[in-house]
């Protein structure tokens, strides 16, 4: 206001000196200008607040939008009248009375996209009136429309310009209504069924028919057989084709297909247990031309069923995720896709050394691969990968176990073309990390449960790799503050970071990373020193944060929350649970009018009367996790009001995690009295380390029936020459244990100790023991 007043001021004594520099700029450089602001919603704000003039330059520039709430829709499309895109997943609830306003409005002419699917309570007359009044329409996406029927979909048969539509999980829809979108839509070149489990061969065959058009068709789950079949396959211009789950086609009903679509560029029969290399042969003879093909899930990799892809001499990619594999299988397809770009084995058994070293040696082309919990391959096959395949630019690698902690430096070594990295629950340490910090270009990199990785390794990644944008430390918990400072550091691009379960994290880490200004995802549970001071810097420095997991983090209270409603007012999900929030944090985040999804369990702190005004208050709130308990409690009335607002409620009968892994353990909650404190400070520390069963199988590298482990009543303790807390831990294993798995439990163990009951390291005593089985 004031340099308008200084403005107004210079024209009463030189005109000229007031005018407007950009009214001499066409409308078609400050566009260009627009353009380069880039897709936060923040920054065209501030553009469009400068001056009338770009005001309205900012409304005519605009061609997408995604609104929060659709009763301001009227307002919206009249201020944005060239608008082409609308995304309405942000509005839970979208009515007949909604898509009216869309229709009558000055972009209703103009609307090429539409996209309803995470929206509900609209019906067909909605439906009808959008397709018929928006005539250029192109794109409709109804996926999870639980509720449409075939009267929806017939409505849609007025949409003649339609080229894509998605219409997954749409369970009511039968071969009548997608009978008359192939009769309507007959442009149609996208087409996706999937989960539509009332749609057979006769809705299928009639969309082969009518839409002549089609390149992509997805038809997952769907109860065919082979009778639609043949159709299909006539399709002159089909280039994607998912059969995902179509257990009704075998290799009878392949056989019969003498001619193939020559056009079919990707092919998707994954989880169909019943085609093997025999059905496989018939569909792909024909095919040539193909050149990504999924068969996740199917039946076992073989000789034969490689030999199959032979005559697939353009093949640039082959996921076999979760399949059982052999040796020949495995060197038959390295024999016959020598061209390969991206090769998937995710879960899949029977991956050998010996074999995959085979295959690998011969993809010189290969860019992306996929090894997950693939357990019985070691540095043998990292060492073939690395000198083979240099080019690489996606390798993902979890539980790789058996791959020794030396063997990582190679990856820094040879694959300097590395965008995302992902090593989760490996052997890496921080030699490893120095060695991959030369793949500058490492936009992901995944760290979860490496517990070989200390601060010094994260520093070298945060020096050397400037374009890092999603970084995951889940239960890496040797990092702490110096590692975090280093990444916030030289890192930022930052945009999602997971810091959860590493215990050292404290406020001045999340102070750095208050300097990533483009953080959008942060997830820090179980970290118990952050407060609401370094959360409050973490609201001013990343405006962009859309997605905050507190949980367990309780030192963070109503202070953080206040700060959160100030700042934060792009967040769209938090995490609460178990964080020293009450009802007055709670309902201060109702002045968030992004917020959609929150999740608040055992929250010592939160009065029911406090919840039921938070949630009123949260206007646009389309999910909502809460106890069990409070499902009774709260007023019918108050719970259906918010449900008919678009509200999903998810009610979760957890008790305190404590209480629960003492009752899966055999203690009832009552029997605590028996222990004194040092018992109870042993048990709530196993109870940590075994929070999840799985996770301790996991670090033995065992199925959890092979473990045990027990709890020892407790006696007065006299450790060191001081009856200072102390805890003796006794675990047993019928096998499986040895030098690196102890290694984990007790680090595990000593920082779970330290960080929540005050115990340190050096105050434990865990003896391990490796009975025979008998």
């Amino acid at each position: 206001m004031k340099k308008q007043k200084t403005a107004d001021f210079g024209q009463e004594h030189s005109p000229e000196l007031h005018h407007n520099l950009f009214e001499t700029l066409s409308e078609e450089i400050i566009f260009t200008i627009l353009d380069f602001l880039g897709d936060n919603p923040l920054d065209k704000k501030s553009f469009s607040l400068v001056c009338k003039c770009f005001y309205s330059i900012e409304a005519s520039h605009r061609r997408a939008l995604r609104p929060l709430r659709t009763e301001h829709l009227p307002k919206i499309l009249s201020r944005y009248p060239n608008t082409v895109r609308l995304d309405l997943t942000l509005c839970p609830r979208v009515t007949d009375t909604s898509l009216a306003a869309i229709s009558s409005s000055s972009c209703g002419p103009s609307l090429r996209s539409i996209d309803l699917s995470r929206s509900r309570f609209f019906t067909a007359g909605g439906l009808s009136r959008l397709a018929s009044e928006c005539v250029n329409l192109t794109e409709i996406d109804l996926s999870n429309a639980t509720g449409l029927r075939d009267p929806g979909a017939a409505s849609l048969a007025g949409a003649r310009n339609l080229e894509r539509l998605w219409l997954g999980r749409c369970k009511l829809i039968t071969d009548m209504g997608i009978g008359c979108i192939a009769v309507g839509c007959r442009r149609l070149k996208l087409l996706s069924l999937k989960w539509c489990l009332g749609v057979g061969d006769l809705g299928v065959g009639l969309v082969a028919v009518k839409c002549c058009e089609l390149r992509t068709l997805d038809l997952s789950y769907l109860p065919i057989s082979n009778k639609c079949l043949p159709s299909i396959l006539k399709l002159p211009y089909l280039e994607d084709l998912v059969l995902e789950g179509c257990f009704g086609i075998d290799d009878d009903s392949l056989s019969t297909l003498k001619h193939g679509c020559k056009s079919l560029k990707a092919l998707d029969i994954s989880s169909c247990q019943n085609i093997s290399h025999l059905g496989l042969s018939s569909i792909v003879s024909s095919i040539e031309g193909l050149q990504q093909l999924t068969l996740a899930h199917g039946s076992p990799v073989t000789a034969p069923l490689a030999a199959s892809l032979k005559k697939l001499v353009m093949l640039h990619s082959i996921k076999l995720d979760g399949c059982s594999v052999t040796c020949s299988g495995l060197k038959a397809i390295g024999s016959y896709c020598v061209s390969l770009g991206e090769l998937s084995l995710s879960k899949c058994s029977g991956v050998t050394d010996e074999a995959f070293s085979f295959l690998v040696t011969r993809q010189k082309q290969l860019k992306k691969l996929d090894i997950t919990c693939c357990r019985q391959i070691t540095d043998i096959s990292l060492a073939h990968i690395t000198s083979s395949c240099t080019g690489l630019t996606s390798l993902k690698m979890e539980s790789c176990s058996q791959v020794l902690k030396e063997a990582f430096v190679l990856i820094g070594q040879r694959c300097h073309f590395l965008e995302e990295l992902d090593l989760t629950d490996n052997e890496v340490d921080d030699e490893g990390l120095k060695s991959i910090g030369r793949c500058s270009r490492l936009t992901v990199l995944k760290l979860g449960i490496c517990l070989n990785i200390t601060n010094e390794g994260l520093s070298h990644i945060g020096r050397s790799c400037s374009k890092l944008v999603e970084l995951d430390l889940y239960r890496s918990s040797g990092i702490a503050e110096s590692g975090i400072v280093a990444i916030a550091q030289g890192c930022p691009s930052l945009e999602m970071i997971n810091t959860s379960y590493c215990y050292g994290i404290t406020d001045n880490a999340l102070v750095s990373l208050s300097k990533c200004t483009k953080l959008h995802t942060l997830e820090c549970r179980a970290c118990p020193h952050i407060t609401s001071l370094g959360l409050a810097m973490i609201t001013i420095g990343c405006k962009q944060l859309t997605k905050l997991d507190l949980k367990k983090c309780n030192k963070i209270d109503d202070a953080g929350m206040i700060s959160l409603a100030h700042f934060s007012q792009n967040l769209r999900h938090i995490n609460l649970s178990y964080t020293s929030v009450t009802d007055l944090g709670l309902l201060s985040l109702a002045s968030i009018s992004c917020l959609q999804s929150m999740t608040i369990l055992h929250l010592k702190g939160l009065t029911l009367s406090g919840l039921a005004a938070a949630l009123l208050a949260c206007g646009g709130l389309a999910k909502v996790k809460l106890h069990a308990s409070f499902k009774s409690c709260l007023p019918q009335t108050l719970l259906e009001h918010l449900q008919a607002r678009g509200c999903v409620f998810h009610w979760r009968n957890k008790p305190f995690q404590i209480i629960e892994m003492l009752r899966r353990i055999g203690i009832q909650p009552q029997s605590l009295s028996s222990f004194n404190s040092a018992g109870q400070l042993a048990i709530s520390a196993y109870s940590k380390v075994v929070d999840r069963a799985s996770t301790v199988a996991k670090i033995f590298g065992k199925p959890e029936a092979y473990v045990m482990i027990e709890l020892k009543r407790s006696v007065p303790i006299a450790f060191g020459g001081t009856r200072q807390p102390a805890v003796y831990g006794e675990l047993a294993s019928a096998g499986g244990l040895r030098g690196d798995v102890n290694k984990k439990l007790s680090v595990a163990v000593a920082a779970i100790l330290e960080i929540k009951l005050s115990v340190h390291k050096s105050r434990l005593f865990l003896k391990f023991y490796d009975t025979k089985a008998s």
